[in-house]
């Protein structure tokens, strides 16, 4: 298999917070080859974010630090690279919708300046060709009345097609890597089937990489090839989608499946994970699933499950790979 396009390898990351420090993202190892979508999924507070934006150059630096790891794009490392390397690479090669279409965008310039200045940034065209190319990409991504929306003003659009106008500038530059963070949040049904169906197209016809951060399973199993479980800034498992579906070794992911609506099933009352997500500025020097885990035993309190497993992993002292090991 060819080399990954994107590694990261042991990624720490932390804040400093009036709590104290908090750890958001520990020890994170996966990788993503060229033309793969890989699905992040995990509640709330579990790193997912953190993790998109350190690959991005994205953290707050007064508060977030990293601690440890490195995060490589083909053969360079993103951690070590210089602002001015950075911001030549973001927008470029790597590019990220973001959750809030509305409060990603400027509200004080029009849609074709925002679209147009990617453009002429990284691909050096002029003003003129810039703005028959954003025409162009608004095509593309489905919107009508491309010239009215190009002098429009984000207010005067739709969450829709907002989330439009974020893909089609995340898209101008024809970027290796596609980081989608909750792309269909706040969007209705049929919307956010339009917007999973739009990306997927553009994927397949760019080869491009796509990172999806979600927290719905459905989609990871509609979208992802490989699936990243993370909890409390760990990865608890990873894999194929089909095997991490079909056959969760973590109780985690046995909980985030089985707390999915089942359709047809309206009598059977829907499974909540018990207990609440641990505070991440004192998580135990353990298993930080072990209050929430109908499993749990002593062993649990022992120390951090390592990662078991080729292909399909799982960190957990409880799945049937680590009987075999540990």
């Amino acid at each position: 298999m060819n080399l990954p396009l994107v590694t990261f390898n042991q990624l720490s990351v932390s804040f400093e917070s009036e709590r104290g420090r908090v750890r958001a993202v520990q020890e994170v190892s996966f990788v993503i080859h060229a033309g793969q979508t890989v699905g992040v999924v995990g509640e709330s507070g579990c790193g997912k974010s953190v993790t998109a934006m350190s690959l991005m150059g994205l953290l707050p630096p007064q508060v977030a630090s990293i601690d440890g790891g490195e995060i490589l794009f083909q053969d360079k490392n993103l951690l070590r690279l210089k602002p001015t390397q950075m911001a030549d690479l973001r927008g470029n090669q790597l590019a990220m919708i973001f959750q809030e279409p509305m409060s990603a965008l400027n509200p004080v310039l029009t849609v074709g300046e925002q679209l147009c200045e990617p453009l002429i940034r990284h691909r050096g065209m002029t003003a003129k060709a810039a703005w028959q190319q954003a025409t162009q990409l608004i095509e593309e991504v489905g919107l009508a009345r491309a010239q009215s929306l190009m002098r429009s003003y984000p207010h005067q659009l739709s969450g829709g097609m907002l989330q439009r106008i974020m893909i089609a500038m995340a898209l101008s530059c024809r970027p290796q890597l596609l980081i989608a963070d909750e792309p269909t949040t706040a969007l209705d049904v049929t919307v956010q089937a339009q917007i999973l169906r739009l990306l997927r197209d553009q994927a397949r016809a760019q080869q491009m990489a796509l990172m999806l951060i979600t927290h719905d399973l459905g989609v990871i199993a509609q979208m992802a090839e490989q699936v990243v479980v993370m909890y409390a800034g760990r990865i608890v498992e990873q894999g194929p989608t089909r095997d991490v579906l079909r056959n969760p070794l973590h109780p985690y992911t046995k909980g985030l499946i089985a707390s999915r609506p089942v359709p047809g099933e309206r009598r059977r009352r829907l499974y909540s994970i018990p207990g609440q997500v641990p505070d991440l500025a004192g998580l135990p020097p353990y298993c930080a699933f072990v209050e929430r885990c109908e499993r749990a035993t002593q062993r649990c309190r022992q120390g951090i499950p390592p990662a078991i497993g080729q292909q399909h992993q799982a960190a957990c002292f409880h799945s049937a790979l680590a009987g075999a090991v540990i």
